[in-house]
């Protein structure tokens, strides 16, 4: 299927390693120019060797919450390729405080991360996406945002509001001819991620709790979050704004 993403300009929060590294790969693969960002130079530098996409993939270290950030971000991008067609809001972690007895910072630090970076990263967005074709703003949430799982309440809390404040952008943002969209992975396994610390951990009990609760039996890998995003942004998705697409092996009851 041809998705009409070649020379297109992308930029991918969160790219260093993981989902958004794979989301990077992704687009790269279909002849798209993309910005990745990460806190780290260090990582970044690993992130852009592994990538081997030359002059089509330019790195920008910073935190992505910050508004200054965001905005050198997107700056780059369209200085350097021209304009500014999706932005991809991978942001936050599935950290955080357990149980009930929870205090401010719980609260605020997940809100930090997992919501409003990604808020603050759509609103600077948008003057760039409406002077493309098929601007596209693509959030990165979790099922935990969806039903009550095994997850930080914070945490599910953001990312409930990342998919809520989502879909109104979505209605506000159609007339401008910029669609937003929701990507809402489950359990996804990569090196250095939540999983794999846990797999260290006890790894019988981690293949039981898949075992259990995912119909097919295993983890997603970060490709296959990586394949609905790119989907989501490119021109065969152009008559789809405001839908949260669900990648978890059939875990959601919901």
């Amino acid at each position: 299927m041809e998705l009409g993403l070649e020379n297109k300009n992308i930029m991918v929060s969160g790219s260093s390693r993981g989902i958004g590294l794979a989301i990077a790969r992704a687009f790269l693969s279909e002849g798209a120019r993309v910005v990745i960002t990460g806190r780290d130079q260090d990582t970044l530098n690993l992130a852009l060797t592994s990538l081997a996409g030359g002059d089509a993939v330019i790195a920008h270290a910073g935190d992505m919450t910050d508004p200054p950030t965001i905005d050198a971000a997107l700056a780059l991008c369209e200085e350097t390729f021209g304009g500014v067609d999706a932005v991809i809001a991978n942001m936050g972690n599935g950290g955080g405080t357990t149980g009930w007895d929870l205090n401010q910072s719980d609260w605020q630090d997940m809100m930090n991360s997992n919501l409003f970076g990604g808020m603050l990263l759509a609103s600077a967005a948008v003057p760039y996406l409406k002077r493309r074709e098929n601007g596209s703003i693509t959030f990165i949430s979790s099922i935990a945002g969806g039903e009550a799982i095994s997850a930080p309440i914070p945490y599910s809390a953001a990312k409930a509001a990342v998919q809520h404040a989502a879909k109104n952008l979505a209605r506000q943002l159609g007339s401008e001819g910029v669609r937003v969209n929701t990507v809402a992975p489950g359990n996804v396994l990569f090196p250095g991620g939540t999983w794999e610390r846990k797999q260290k951990q006890d790894k019988a009990a981690v293949d039981s709790y898949i075992g259990s609760e995912v119909p097919l039996g295993r983890f997603a890998a970060p490709s296959e979050i990586a394949d609905a995003v790119v989907f989501l942004s490119s021109r065969r998705a152009a008559f789809i704004t405001g839908a949260v697409l669900v990648v978890d092996g059939g875990q959601s009851r919901c």
